[in-house]
């Protein structure tokens, strides 16, 4: 007979073995701009201003197609866990088809809007020629960034977490060496920067292609775009779209409002999002294994894991949000040293670190049952719940820039927003509604 000890120690080690691997997968994302910003940030304030106006307009245009990962994830999942292995696969060669075909779009689209993008994103005068010459470089790299969310999906659909965290490892270790040599070496300033990560990712997506394409040849699958594929891949993300939509419009506007404080503000507040995303992107180490195990439950029918799991994965958040806050902490009074010698950066960013430390065990929380939800193909409530987070959020930010509340404030409001979203997650998770079974929702 199986006691709840028992049971809670089998899914305590189900999730480690997906979630272990997929913490430093995640946390290599948010290291090639945190490496980079190590590396420019040595170059100057308006070039470490300039990278995090562009980066946060290349994560607005990559992270929008968040769901060619997350949604295959849930997809591959169900599939698996219904018993169909070549089904699975298949889906995950219509998401990197996907993948392809926006990725294109995208570079087309955008290069002659680069401008325009920094100047919405409210760079100064002195940071915006910096911001223009990393985003027209770095729009070469968004294919290939695509394409390695798609295949990522399909892998920890496969319930394999591990071969992204070793092309994870690979495409970091490249983008440092890179950035270091086309930087320091050869003095290529800030594009060098761009130039290392666009081909370091290049590199990842080649390998994660090789991936699919010997597991399409072992069951005798045709790799072609398939028309009726890409379409479901298409419109089963709409709800995912629109919710991180909203969550990058959160992200636009800290921002902007950042920007606009001042040079010294929006460096401060480029290293303070960049450590915010290092955790988050840990944080939801235990999301993705939510989606894979959730869509592979609910592809078996059985509720009463999916219910069990569920339990133990938001435990697990709470606990990580605790520590990675203490962490923080912890390495405060160094961090600042890595990034600036500027002293205004510094004392800003000292003072935001408190902020980001603090709201760290709400982020665990929302992280999980996010994917939790993601996994279960819960698209439309998840869309519809952050729309109303992100409600809550602008009028706090608009206060914020009238009342020249400084970084501090910006953070508050951010802080409002998560508290809002892990509300109405947790609302949704005591429920049933999200639980429908079978090999596809």
């Amino acid at each position: 007979m199986t006691t709840p000890r028992r049971l809670a120690s089998a899914h305590d080690r189900e999730i480690l073995r997906l979630a272990v691997p997929a913490f430093g997968a995640l946390v290599a994302e948010p290291l090639f701009l945190l490496s980079d910003s190590a590396i420019v940030g040595h170059l100057g304030t308006a070039q470490l201003g300039g990278l995090g106006v562009a980066g946060q307009a290349l994560n607005t245009l990559v992270y929008l197609c968040v769901f060619l990962a997350y949604g295959t994830t849930a997809g591959v999942a169900r599939q698996v866990g219904a018993g169909d292995l070549p089904g699975a696969i298949r889906q995950g060669i219509d998401g990197m088809w996907l993948a392809v075909a926006i990725g294109a779009v995208l570079v087309v689209a955008g290069w002659p809007l680069v401008p325009w993008i920094v100047d919405a994103f409210g760079a100064s005068p002195g940071v915006a020629p910096y911001a223009e010459t990393y985003l027209r470089v770095s729009l070469f790299g968004i294919p290939s960034m695509l394409v390695v969310l798609a295949g990522t999906g399909v892998l920890r659909g496969l319930q394999d977490t591990r071969t992204p965290l070793l092309v994870s490892i690979g495409g970091f270790s490249l983008n440092l060496l890179l950035n270091a040599v086309f930087v320091m070496g050869l003095g290529w300033g800030i594009a060098g920067s761009a130039w290392g990560t666009v081909l370091a990712q290049t590199g990842s997506a080649v390998v994660y292609v090789a991936v699919v394409l010997r597991a399409a040849r072992r069951h005798g699958l045709l790799v072609r775009p398939d028309w009726d594929g890409l379409r479901t891949s298409a419109t089963a993300g709409f709800g995912l779209l629109v919710r991180t939509a909203a969550l990058r419009v959160v992200l636009i506007v800290g921002t902007s409002i950042a920007a606009r404080m001042g040079d010294p503000e929006i460096a401060a507040y480029q290293v303070g999002f960049q450590v915010w995303t290092l955790l988050a992107f840990a944080l939801d180490a235990i999301a993705i294994a939510g989606q894979a195990i959730t869509g592979r439950y609910l592809g078996a029918s059985d509720i009463t894991a999916t219910r069990a799991v569920t339990r133990r994965m938001v435990w697990w958040g709470v606990g990580c949000g605790v520590v990675f806050g203490l962490a923080i902490l912890v390495i405060r009074p160094w961090l600042p040293a890595l990034f600036t010698s500027d002293g205004d950066v510094r004392d800003l960013l000292l003072a935001s670190l408190l902020l980001v430390a603090a709201l760290q065990p709400v982020a665990g929380v929302v992280f999980v049952l996010d994917g939790i939800l993601i996994g279960a193909g819960d698209g439309a409530y998840l869309a519809v719940t952050t729309l109303v987070a992100t409600a809550v959020f602008l009028p706090a930010a608009l206060v914020v820039h009238r009342t020249d509340a400084g970084l501090a404030g910006l953070w508050a409001a951010i802080g409002l927003w998560m508290l809002t979203r892990m509300i109405t997650l947790s609302l949704r998770a005591r429920g049933d509604r999200w639980m429908v079974t079978g090999a596809t929702r």
